[in-house]
């Protein structure tokens, strides 16, 4: 256990960040943290009177009978208990560009490669829920299994409020702008280059310190996201337990007027009312808990000699389903590395590339390495961060990113220019030597 903290913020407390932030290292760590020392219950988890009068709550990421190597869940130790709110109503005007149950009635089946350039902060005050859109996904939440794809653009924190995602858990890559996410286990602080997760059922404020805001976020439903199996690489490299970091105990005790629950429940936003902050945890102890990672520290593999390493050598997380080697949803960078392919991503762009859909380098990037030939060797790409989520469900694509005037009609033509060097004249070592066999 850390050493015991006594920050308590009076008044508007999540608009202030230190920037000093404590965190809890490793993944998927049963951790305990408590903000006053003496707060966390010893020798059990739900005494009849806790410590300091607090109530005892605990948070379930799996089922209850869950093997013990997949069991997540938390206690939560705080002032007044979430249960503490009243009941929920449609929240309007409502959202309508979040999907969490993909059929024909609200997506688009598209096997075309589709691409969008960056898309434009708005100009009205817009926070992380009301900048949140879907563009593609798979599945149901409903029947806990499957995907969603969103795009992020915002430029005001929330106020008075907090969000629940009761869906799936969100995966958050920021490409624009840092965020400062308020949650039940305590405080993150989140920039371009790192990404954070946050689990199914937490609430959690986001906070934008330095205004307009970008970024993507993958989301799962029905499991978490786990690291990937390192096989023959060995013990070490990829992304390491250590470089996860998890938040401390932190609290805030006052009234709270008229403070919203948004909840994302089906796809559909729900409000709900109470008179205190959410986040109001003294001390907590477990290992389902929101955390963020390092890009810049993960360890990248490829291919030295010959040929081209498939793009799972780069998984930083992975979602898995039954099926032993087949995820639900992958994360894989591409970070700065030795190669003999450039990459042409624009920040903040994205592009799909759907089940069987052809796709590969560029004209310009092809014949520009075999125009060296067979002395063409590997570069290396710096100040960049491309990344894919990957999964094994074929994804529908939402009407408002097929209509939205940021994609990209021309994407197939950088492909169009790639002729054919196909020649029978080839004098191969067989043939210099008369052997017409």
């Amino acid at each position: 256990m850390e050493k015991p903290a006594t920050e308590v913020i009076k008044g508007d407390g999540w608009g202030r960040f230190p920037d000093d932030l404590e965190y809890h290292s490793g993944f998927g760590n049963h951790f305990e943290s408590e903000a006053i020392a003496g707060a966390l219950p010893r020798g059990q988890n739900s005494p009849l009177i806790c410590p300091f009068g607090l109530y005892a709550e605990q948070i379930s990421g799996t089922s209850f009978t869950s093997p013990r190597k997949l069991s997540q869940r938390s206690w939560f130790y705080r002032i007044k208990p979430s249960v503490t709110h009243e009941p929920f109503w449609p929240r309007e005007p409502s959202h309508k560009k979040l999907v969490s149950e993909f059929d024909g009635s609200n997506t688009v089946a598209n096997p075309t490669q589709l691409r969008w350039k960056p898309v434009d902060i708005p100009d009205s005050p817009t926070d992380f829920i009301d900048g949140l859109y879907t563009i593609c996904g798979a599945g149901s939440s409903f029947l806990r299994h499957g995907f969603a794809i969103h795009m992020y653009t915002a430029n005001k924190s929330m106020d008075n409020c907090a969000f629940c995602n009761a869906d799936g858990d969100f995966l958050v890559v920021p490409q624009q702008g840092r965020l400062w996410i308020t949650t039940e286990c305590g405080r993150l602080q989140v920039s371009p280059g790192e990404i954070v997760v946050l689990p199914q059922g937490f609430r959690f404020v986001v906070d934008l310190p330095d205004g307009p805001s970008r970024g993507y976020v993958a989301e799962v439903f029905g499991t978490h996201f786990q690291l990937p199996d390192l096989g023959p690489i060995g013990a070490n490299g990829l992304a390491a337990s250590r470089d996860f970091l998890a938040p401390t105990a932190w609290f805030e005790d006052f009234p709270r007027p008229g403070f919203t629950i948004i909840q994302k429940f089906g796809g559909e936003l729900f409000n709900a009312r109470q008179d205190f902050s959410p986040f109001n945890v003294v001390a907590w102890h477990g290992n389902y808990v929101p955390y963020k990672y390092d890009l810049s520290k993960f360890c990248p593999y490829n291919t030295v000699l010959i040929d081209h390493g498939d793009p799972s050598i780069n998984t930083v997380l992975t979602a898995p389903t039954d099926k032993l080697g087949v995820a639900l949803l992958d994360f894989v960078i591409f970070p700065p590395r030795w190669l003999a392919k450039a990459d042409g991503f624009l920040p903040g762009g994205a592009s799909l590339h759907s089940c069987m859909t052809p796709h590969g380098p560029d004209t310009k990037t092809y014949e520009a390495t075999v125009a060296r030939g067979n002395e063409a060797g590997p570069h290396k790409i710096t100040d960049t961060m491309a990344f894919m989520f990957e999964s094994c469900l074929m994804p529908r694509t939402c009407p408002w990113a097929l209509d939205s005037h940021f994609r990209d009609l021309d994407y197939y033509q950088c492909w169009i220019g790639l002729k054919s060097h196909f020649s029978t004249d080839v004098k191969s070592n067989d043939l210099q030597n008369g052997n017409k066999n």
